[in-house]
C-alpha cells in the first residue's frame, strides 16, 4: 500500500456520537453459513440503529472460501476443503484453527464514508497489533493484506502474507473483515492460489517462531483496535441457533 495508508487510516466516530463498539469472542469453532448469516443479520441492526457496532472474534473449522473476484482455476484441489462462496471482495483463501479471524462490523456512516481510509485504518491496526507481539508488518502497494518478512518463504525478497482482509460494505456497514495467521496448518494452503497471488507466500506467527497463544494475540488486536477506532466492551458471543443457519451456496 501506499504511504497515505501507513496512518491510522479512519478515524473514530465523532465524540457527540461516539459509542462503545462491541467485543465478542468465541472460544469454539463457529460454521462459515451460520457466522454469515449472523453477520447479515446483525449489519441490518445496526443500519437500523438497533445494535451496536461489533467485532466478533472466531476461529472456521478448515475450509475455503470464494470472494466476488475468485477465479474457478485458483482453486486446485476442489476436494479438499469445503468451499463456501461468500460476498465479500476478493478471491480465495483459507480459515481454520489457529487462524484468528476477526469480523468488523462498523458503521462507515458515522466514521466516514471512505474505503480506501477505512482499509488503510484495518491494516494499521494489524499492523500495530504484530508489532505488540515482536512482528514487523508491512502493506504492498500492489495488494491488500500484510507482509512480513519469513527467511522461509523460498523467494528471492523473503516475504510471505501473514494477514488477508476481504470486506463488504451494505449501505455503508461492514461486514466480514480480517484473518490473522496465529498457528493454522499452512499445509491446506496449497489447495488454493490464496488471493490469486501465485507466487504468494504465506505464514504465521509461529512459524516465524512467535510463541503467542490466542489469548495474548487477542489482547494486542484489542488494544491496537481501541487506540484507531475507539472503545470497546464485552459482550457474550453469538448464541448461533439453526435459525441462524442459512446455506451458503458451495463450489
Amino acid at each position: 500500500m501506499t504511504g497515505e495508508r501507513q496512518g491510522s487510516g479512519l478515524p473514530a466516530a465523532e465524540p457527540a456520537q461516539a459509542d462503545i463498539v462491541e467485543w465478542a469472542v468465541s472460544t469454539v469453532p463457529v460454521a462459515y453459513p451460520q457466522a454469515v448469516a449472523f453477520m447479515e443479520e446483525r449489519v441490518a441492526r445496526i443500519r437500523s440503529g438497533s445494535a451496536r457496532e461489533l467485532v466478533w472474534l472466531l476461529e472456521h473449522p478448515p475450509l475455503y472460501t470464494a470472494g466476488s473476484s475468485a477465479r474457478p482455476e485458483e482453486l486446485l484441489e476442489p476436494g479438499r476443503l469445503p468451499v463456501y462462496a461468500t460476498g465479500r471482495g476478493g478471491r480465495y483463501t483459507y480459515h481454520g484453527p489457529g487462524q484468528r479471524i476477526v469480523y468488523v462490523m462498523l458503521d462507515l456512516n458515522r466514521r466516514g464514508r471512505d474505503v480506501r481510509a477505512f482499509v488503510g485504518g484495518l491494516e494499521s491496526w494489524l499492523i500495530a497489533a504484530l508489532g505488540h507481539l515482536g512482528v514487523a508488518g508491512e502493506t504492498r502497494a500492489d495488494r491488500i493484506g500484510i507482509w512480513v518478512r519469513d527467511p522461509r518463504a523460498g523467494t528471492d525478497t523473503e516475504e510471505a502474507k501473514i494477514a488477508a482482509i476481504g470486506l463488504r460494505l451494505k449501505r455503508w456497514v461492514s461486514l466480514h473483515g480480517v484473518a490473522l495467521n496465529v498457528d493454522p496448518d499452512l499445509a491446506h494452503f496449497a489447495g488454493i492460489v490464496p488471493c490469486g497471488i501465485a507466487d504468494g507466500r504465506v505464514t504465521s506467527l509461529a512459524r516465524l517462531g512467535i510463541a503467542a497463544g490466542m489469548s495474548e494475540v487477542d489482547r494486542a488486536l484489542r488494544a491496537s483496535f481501541e487506540d484507531r477506532f475507539g472503545r470497546t466492551g464485552d459482550v457474550r458471543p453469538p448464541a448461533l441457533c439453526s435459525s441462524l443457519s442459512a446455506d451458503i451456496p458451495k463450489r
